[in-house]
């Protein structure tokens, strides 16, 4: 009998195949868990109240300071907002942060677009193709914001 069952084990590893290693948990859902006026505050833009998004965000920044999340998801909700100078500000905050933070740059990007420096938002652009050489959502989607900016600014 203990050799069915130990046959049975080698055969459930077998067809589970090698182990794969732990993927590291994305530091925004970190973030969410730890500090519940992050988790507030995502939850705001995602109902798009971008004023309430502000108030929670800067819970969540006394909370948890010089993150570059917070400052990423201030930028966005200020940028939804219509306060692109702020916006700015958040995003400028965020990549002294962390310069490769690519969401950022997308966004920083777009925030330029809103403030019609397309010159700014190209040097993003490029920042992101050196950060991610290869297929890069965020630098597919600032690359298609740019060109449709510039289509219809003829």
């Amino acid at each position: 009998m203990r050799h069915v069952i130990a046959f049975r084990a080698v055969a459930l590893a077998v067809v589970a195949g090698p182990a794969t290693p732990a993927m590291e948990p994305d530091p925004v859902d970190v973030l969410t868990d730890s500090n519940p006026d992050f988790a507030q505050g995502r939850r705001a833009v995602e109902a798009r109240d971008w004023k309430t998004a502000i108030k929670w965000l800067t819970a969540a920044d006394k909370r948890t300071a010089n993150n570059a999340d917070i400052h990423n998801l201030f930028g966005f909700a200020y940028r939804n907002d219509g306060q692109v100078d702020a916006a700015l500000k958040h995003y400028q905050r965020a990549l002294q942060i962390d310069p490769r933070h690519r969401g950022v740059h997308e966004y920083i990007g777009e925030a330029y677009l809103m403030a019609k420096n397309p010159a700014k938002a190209e040097e993003h652009l490029a920042t992101l193709r050196k950060i991610c050489p290869r297929v890069c959502e965020e630098h597919d989607d600032l690359r298609k914001k740019i060109a449709a900016y510039r289509a219809s600014n003829k």
